[in-house]
């Protein structure tokens, strides 16, 4: 290892290896980066002989990285940051661009926005490959350790080195089955009404319901799902309310009545709920990622104007 030549490793090397380490796959990584299998598979024969290690071994039909090589993503991606910082792209060309981009999202943002924008941005580039991934509770870690190039979430991690742009602003809307019952006219008529609502896998319910129990009003929970995409099977055939963001009725609620929430917005209850888009500061002046934020928004206010 003491007769590597530091000086021979470059940017095009560097951004290969973290491409084959984050795909799994040498022609997924070519696809990505816009190479022929031939060059990928050269430049990866290559950097194994500079670095004297294999870096990735065969594993049933699929490769894995070898202990080398994991050490190395983290110096190769900080290596590869500093060489970007050095200049800013001020040019980027839509149409012959061949771009691969991460994006963290949960199930609501994702239905909402994403295939929308996978459409938009599709439409006018060479190749575009879209990876989404659950952001959970997001947190600025996701971001600084590029687990992903973009965060959409109604709650943006904070952080100096993090950025953020609100999408929308949506608030929360009653849902039912229109050939079942006839909406909640009262607030008496809503509490005593049976529910759905959501509960996710860590454990964590929604900010409505939070404040509802914290006002002390009580509703009757029949049923909690993990996920928005589970309450319609529910609600359909029932007289059961589900108290939900108003835009699903674009995406899981699709067809599914919508009224008002019969009660009075005490400490902001029923106020707004806005959806962000998140990211590093390293990518602020990056030209294709300003592009692709830009498209983002434009996707977003393209669905506020088609909004009932």
């Amino acid at each position: 290892m003491s007769r590597i030549d530091a000086f021979s490793l470059d940017g095009h090397a560097l951004r290969l290896f973290l491409a084959v380490l984050e795909e799994g796959s040498v022609t997924a990584a070519a696809g990505r980066l816009g190479l022929s299998q031939s060059a990928a598979s050269h430049g990866l024969i290559r950097l194994r002989g500079l670095l004297g290690d294999p870096l990735f071994v065969k594993s049933g039909r699929g490769i894995v990285a070898t202990p080398y090589a994991r050490g190395l993503a983290g110096p190769a991606q900080a290596l590869l940051d500093g060489l970007q910082g050095l200049v800013r792209m001020d040019v980027f060309t839509p149409a012959s661009a061949r771009i691969g981009f991460t994006i963290a999202a949960n199930g609501f943002q994702r239905d909402l926005l994403l295939p929308g924008f996978f459409a938009r941005v599709e439409a006018q580039v060479a190749r575009l490959s879209l990876r989404v991934v659950p952001s959970g509770a997001p947190s600025a870690a996701l971001l600084r350790e590029q687990g992903c190039d973009l965060i959409v979430t109604p709650f943006p991690p904070a952080g100096t080195d993090i950025l953020q742009k609100r999408l929308l602003t949506d608030r929360y809307a009653c849902f039912y089955d229109a050939a079942a019952r006839r909406p909640p006219e009262t607030a008496e008529a809503y509490l005593a009404a049976r529910h759905i609502t959501v509960l996710h896998p860590e454990g964590e319910a929604l900010d409505f319901d939070r404040r509802l129990e914290a006002e002390g009003l009580q509703r009757d929970i029949a049923i909690r799902v993990p996920g928005f995409d589970g309450v319609a099977a529910f609600l359909r055939g029932s007289a059961m309310l589900a108290t939900l963001p108003g835009l699903l009725r674009h995406g899981a609620l699709r067809g599914l009545a919508h009224a008002p929430v019969p009660l009075p917005p005490a400490r902001g209850r029923l106020g707004a709920l806005p959806l962000y888009m998140a990211w590093h500061r390293r990518d602020q002046q990056d030209a294709r990622h300003a592009w692709l934020r830009g498209e983002l928004q434009a996707t977003a206010a393209a669905l506020r104007e088609a909004a009932p």
